[in-house]
């Protein structure tokens, strides 16, 4: 992993550990990245690695590090609890609608992902789905069940 550099916004030296993922500015805090939000360039960073690079084929992505700020690390799910739900019959098979499939890519091609989301949670199918994601991350406490 490389040493940190001078944030962008404030100039602090070495301090810049995290990275905007629309352009790959780095920046050192959470009042940085605010500000930074508001002057950045909406193109995103991945599309100017390929036009730099001269061709269409994918970047390499940029490590975890670099993408999550402060706020978003708390809501992070490690990578070995992820795995899990590509091991899940019951997430495999919501996955075999069509429709849900055509409300993932909607999702994932929107500009607006928060105000969609909610939308979509009025979907008794993509609230079925996120339950299901939720229930293999998250697995519910035993704290109710009597014992036998």
């Amino acid at each position: 992993m490389r040493a940190p550099g001078p944030c962008a916004e404030c100039g602090a030296g070495g301090a810049a550990r995290y990275r905007c993922p629309r352009c790959g500015t780095a920046y050192c805090s959470v009042p940085c990245c605010r500000t930074h939000r508001e002057h950045c360039a909406p193109e995103p960073r991945q599309e100017r690695q390929r036009e730099a690079a001269g061709h269409g084929s994918p970047p390499e992505p940029a490590p975890l590090e670099d993408i999550l700020s402060e706020e978003d690390e708390q809501d992070r799910v490690p990578p070995e609890k992820l795995k899990l739900l590509g091991e899940s019959e019951e997430l495999r098979d919501l996955l075999l609608n069509p429709h849900l499939r055509q409300l993932l890519l909607t999702l994932d091609q929107a500009r607006d992902k928060s105000s969609l989301m909610r939308k979509f949670m009025q979907e008794p199918l993509f609230v079925e789905f996120a339950d299901c994601c939720l229930s293999i991350v998250e697995p519910p406490e035993k704290e109710n069940i009597l014992p036998e």
